[in-house]
């Protein structure tokens, strides 16, 4: 599956290159920080200086159920009636947001911004076997890459951000310890509402999954323990690394898709930046295994791509501090 998808490192000379350039601003080296290195990071995905100001810009929210819960409707309903979190911050973004129906248990409601790729409707669950078969983790990658398509098809974006709808803590957590070799207690969350016992019994379950998935690969892994939307949104991001656009992280659950994206083809990592650090417990595992320092620290844990959003601005800064400053006068 996806042997198709060939993704070429980034340009590292690019990136020295534009260090070079920024050294001749009429400002201090490194008084600018973070948003230098991010200037040298965009120039090493696009070869050269970024296409200032990422006036297209889009999200992909993956959406989908696990077990016997179909708690993802409301808040798919909320989007489509412009009502959602994501919907207000892609509009302050100057983003256009579409949802993935990667494995809702219910039918989504029609909507343009709303494709429906449904592998199947919703995961069995990892407690008593594998989430879902391996064929399908196939089927969900694909499905990813057509919603790619389709985004590209209809806004050509210069640059993504990536969020998901699920009740997908469990999942997510079993897939970062299975790609990562963390231990549960350092990756399960401890959301608003989670009492101990309730930690005690996800804990249990994700090292279930864990111990099942054993030392296979991460087909085998994402069959045991993945949500169909995060399956579909590593599909997303492969193809966004494949077009070479600049790739907003969201939280632990996007991480554990760009984990799994890592798997199948290491170069894909290469592409994303972490948006922001979530308050979500685990997602410091996350940040260490892929190596990325987050823009932003603000206490988040809604998902959706809401944190992930946030970096658009900072992406525009960073692209035109590089196309508008001008080198110091002799």
């Amino acid at each position: 599956m996806l042997s198709g998808i060939s993704i070429a490192p980034v340009d590292r000379a690019a990136a020295r290159a534009m260090h070079e350039h920024i050294c001749e601003f009429a400002a201090p080296i490194g008084s600018l920080g973070r948003i230098e290195e991010l200037a040298e990071w965009l120039a090493a995905i696009h070869g050269g200086f970024p296409p200032s100001p990422y006036e297209r810009r889009a999200i992909v929210i993956g959406a989908g159920d696990h077990g016997d819960t179909d708690a993802t409707a409301r808040r798919v309903r909320a989007f489509a009636a412009g009502s959602s979190a994501i919907g207000a911050f892609a509009r302050a973004a100057r983003a256009q947001a579409f949802v993935a129906n990667f494995g809702l248990a219910r039918p989504a409601p029609p909507h343009e911004r709303i494709f429906d790729v449904a592998v199947a409707a919703g995961t069995r669950g990892f407690a008593d076997g594998p989430a879902m078969p391996h064929e399908h983790v196939d089927a969900a990658l694909r499905a990813g890459v057509e919603v790619f398509e389709r985004v590209r098809a209809r806004c050509d974006p210069q640059i993504l951000a990536l969020g998901e709808m699920g009740e997908n803590a469990a999942s997510a957590a079993a897939l970062v310890c299975a790609l990562t070799g963390a231990p549960p207690e350092d990756v399960v969350a401890r959301g608003a509402g989670s009492d101990e016992a309730r930690v005690r019994a996800t804990t249990a379950l994700v090292t279930l999954a864990v111990e099942r998935a054993g030392e296979g690969d991460w087909r085998a892994i994402a069959a045991q323990a993945g949500g169909y939307e995060l399956v579909g949104l590593a599909g997303v991001l492969l193809a966004a690394a494949r077009a070479r656009l600049p790739i907003l992280l969201d939280g632990l659950a996007v991480g554990a898709a760009a984990l799994l994206a890592r798997a199948i083809e290491p170069a894909a990592a290469e592409y994303c930046v972490a948006s922001h650090r979530s308050r979500e417990h685990g997602h410091a595992v996350v940040l260490r295994a892929l190596g990325l320092v987050p823009l932003l620290d603000l206490d988040l844990r809604l998902g959706e791509g809401t944190g992930a959003a946030l970096g658009f601005a900072l992406c525009e800064a960073a692209a035109r501090m590089v196309c508008e400053m001008k080198p110091a006068e002799n």
